[in-house]
């Protein structure tokens, strides 16, 4: 519940704010380039040179200064008499006296984007608007911060590694994070300044005491000599008037940055010292803060400020929309009073239906009686069976957004005895992986009239293939034969390549070979690096982890008996031709500033790592860990390891093979026997790549979260958020 209510005030206030944000931050990327475009005039000072010597080239040059005083954009601007009697205003050489050239003037672009941006021309009505839009957008940095923290599972976890869901997702969080200081920097000043032109801040007017008593038997000092003058550089003066007359008691008028001064013009006796109070130095580090007036560096920030408003925006929206489209409507054949099997589902963004969606129609394409719903609404089941529960986790460990009642309801609602299976839904990059989905399997196991069919599951980055395996799990138990099918995804023609088949081994004791494959045009990839290939177009393409050797591809592949692609390719000879696309998989690549890496895989998940290890040229340290059922299996790939290990390119290579011997000894097990390698490894920041089964996946991530637990007191979580941790699984 408190999700849902910091998401939709969050969602409420870019709604009611949205319009104005948009020409806000429109009309504020433009104003932004004006500072940067006057910082490009050749007016910059050197800011060492003193107010003396400013004064001393100015009496040199003309026959009497009015005033000294600097811009925003910190150039120095004179008002003089020339020595032809002419009054004249601009930019000075502080140092020479130099005229450097005209005052700048506004441009019309910059006066109507000015206007627009202040007041949207509307002056006080659109001024108090403007105002308030800046204090919204306060709020929606709040509470966007809120979201970001629970989202990444706390504040402590706030610049973790994000899971990349889509794009906008991915970008509205990650520009979230690094903008949200000038946002609220942004948001706070506009606030501050519209508070200001209402004055609704407390008087910042300083009044200055004038001495009673002026002796003018005062010996006089030139300017040029003024020990105030001498030890005030020229970038600190905001403004400096000339006394009118020659009368002692008219004074030299100076403002700096944080205070005024009145200087005695005959001694250069400080008469009168005011420091500005503290609003009145908010105001102009606010002025500062919201125009970059005077500094390329910050006005570029805003521009990009202004950008990322504007993707905000559309990325809010675009994820709303995507998140109510992708919303199931919920369309049962059956009513729950007669269904057997009911569907509860956890979701926060609507992806587990998908996969719950699968399971419910593969249930009544098997003739059986299914209702779905959320698990938000549970309730009593008169001819219920058997419960499934689809969900996902957010955050730390919490409830999605439609499951926030369900304990609640679970204590409050009784049916009959019941069996039950959890399907947990996340991913591994978070501490608080498939928590949720943990603490309903033990709220059911703890219920007397449920009874556990299957041990919770989980399932890392929606992986259809681990989904599979629960339902083949699920049809074991239950006697049943669902059948699964993966949704077709029509490959993208545009980056389609056709290969042509340079070798193809013999199918090995385990049904798996290798297959080369040369591009017929040039195209750039890395091993690890996904291939993608249909053998037809009413199927799913099928991914293959590529490996890259000298220049060509090499895949291994296991045969299944109902594999159409494994089948397929088994029957390709050399000269054959094949048209696949290939898509760049930049988190699974060799980390290219880590020296020390460990490669862990089991069967044909060996594969990127054969053209990993093959194109190490600088040397890193590289480990692999490979499972296999014989020792005969290991053969398919001896030679490429032998070659690597006498060119130094594999530091180690062990094995396990898990028919063997009577014993059965997997991948994992390797990792046991190496755990204090392992814990150092991790330590030393070494990166673990894993590649191969899911199952295997599973067993191997719980190793090492026991081996990093133990011996290096931190969960895998930890080393999974620094990178250190790369998979592709299936």
């Amino acid at each position: 519940m408190t999700l849902s209510i910091w998401r939709f005030s969050h969602l409420m206030l870019a709604l009611v704010s949205s319009l104005f944000i948009v020409l806000a931050s429109i009309t504020g990327t433009i104003l932004a380039f004006e500072p940067i475009s006057n910082q490009l005039e050749s007016y910059q000072i050197n800011e060492d040179t003193t107010l003396a010597t400013t004064i001393e080239s100015l009496t040199n040059s003309y026959d009497e200064i009015i005033t000294i005083s600097t811009d925003e954009n910190d150039f120095v601007i004179a008002s003089v008499i020339t020595n032809e009697g002419d009054s004249e205003t601009f930019y000075i050489n502080p140092e020479t006296g130099e005229k450097l050239g005209e005052l700048i003037e506004k441009s019309p672009l910059f006066k109507f984007t000015t206007n627009l941006h202040r007041s949207l021309f509307l002056k006080s009505t659109g001024r108090f608007i403007v105002g308030l839009v800046s204090f919204f957008l306060i709020l929606m940095a709040i509470t966007g911060l809120v979201l970001i923290a629970k989202r990444q599972g706390g504040i402590r976890r706030f610049f973790s590694k994000i899971v990349n869901e889509n794009f906008e997702q991915y970008y509205h969080v990650e520009l979230g994070r690094w903008f949200l200081i000038p946002v609220i920097i942004v948001a706070l000043t506009g606030v501050y300044l519209s508070l200001e032109k209402f004055s609704l801040l407390p008087e910042s007017n300083i009044t200055h005491t004038y001495p009673e008593d002026v002796s003018e038997d005062i010996d006089k000092i030139p300017f040029s000599d003024f020990e105030v003058f001498k030890a005030t550089p020229i970038s600190e003066v905001e403004n400096l008037e000339f006394p009118f007359s020659d009368d002692v008691e008219d004074y030299f008028f100076i403002t700096l940055k944080d205070k005024e001064l009145l200087v005695n013009q005959i001694s250069g006796e400080i008469v009168s010292e005011q420091r500005y109070p503290l609003v009145h130095m908010l105001s102009q580090w606010s002025l500062f803060l919201h125009t970059g007036q005077g500094t390329i560096l910050w006005s570029i920030v805003l521009a990009l400020v202004g950008v990322v408003l504007l993707f905000f925006i559309y990325s809010g929206f675009a994820m709303t929309l995507k998140r109510r489209k992708s919303a199931v409507k919920i369309k049962n054949k059956f009513k729950k009073e007669e269904a057997e099997y009911i569907i509860l589902v956890g979701s926060e963004t609507g992806s587990t239906f998908r996969f719950a969606t699968l399971f419910y129609k593969a249930l009544l394409a098997e003739g059986k009686k299914a209702y779905i719903t959320e698990l938000n609404q549970y309730t009593t089941y008169h001819k219920a069976k058997e419960l499934i529960i689809f969900t996902a986790t957010y955050g730390e460990g919490d409830a999605p957004i439609n499951a926030t009642k369900f304990e609640k309801l679970l204590r409050t609602i009784q049916n009959s005895k019941l069996n039950y299976s959890v399907v947990g839904f996340g991913s591994l990059l978070y501490p608080e992986y498939c928590k949720y989905a943990e603490e309903v399997d033990e709220l059911l196991n703890a219920h007397p009239n449920f009874n556990q069919k299957l041990e919770l599951v989980k399932i890392n980055n929606q992986s259809f293939e681990a989904f599979k395996n629960w339902v083949l799990q699920w049809n074991t138990v239950s006697n049943q034969n669902l059948i699964i099918t993966q949704p077709t995804e029509k490959l993208n023609s545009k980056y389609a390549r056709t290969f042509k088949v340079v070798k193809r081994t013999e199918l090995n004791i385990d049904d798996t070979f290798l297959l080369q494959l040369r591009p017929l045009k040039k195209i750039k990839f890395q091993s690890g690096d996904l291939l993608a290939f249909k053998p037809n177009e009413d199927e799913a393409a099928r991914e293959y982890s590529i490996a890259k050797v000298e220049g060509d591809i090499l895949l291994s592949i296991k045969k299944h008996e109902k594999g159409l692609c494994s089948t397929y390719f088994s029957t390709l000879n050399t000269a054959d031709t094949i048209t696949a696309t290939i898509s760049e998989n930049k988190e699974f690549h060799l980390p290219a500033k880590t020296k020390d890496v460990i490669l862990i895989a089991n069967g044909t998940g060996i594969a990127p790592f054969l053209g990993m290890i093959n194109d190490n040229k600088k040397q890193k340290n590289i480990h692999l860990f490979w499972g296999g059922r014989t020792k005969t299996s290991l053969k398919l790939y001896a030679g490429l390891l032998e070659e690597a290990k006498k060119q130094d390119k594999l530091n180690q290579l062990q094995t396990a093979f898990s028919q063997e011997q009577a014993e059965k000894i997997y991948v994992q097990d390797l990792l046991i026997q190496n755990k204090e390698f392992i814990a150092k490894h991790f330590q030393q920041n070494g990166v673990v790549m894993i590649c191969g089964a899911i199952a295997m996946q599973s067993r191997v991530l719980e190793v090492l979260n026991n081996i990093t637990t133990e011996q290096l007191n931190k969960p895998l979580s930890t080393f999974e958020s620094n990178g250190q941790i790369k998979m592709d699984c299936y």
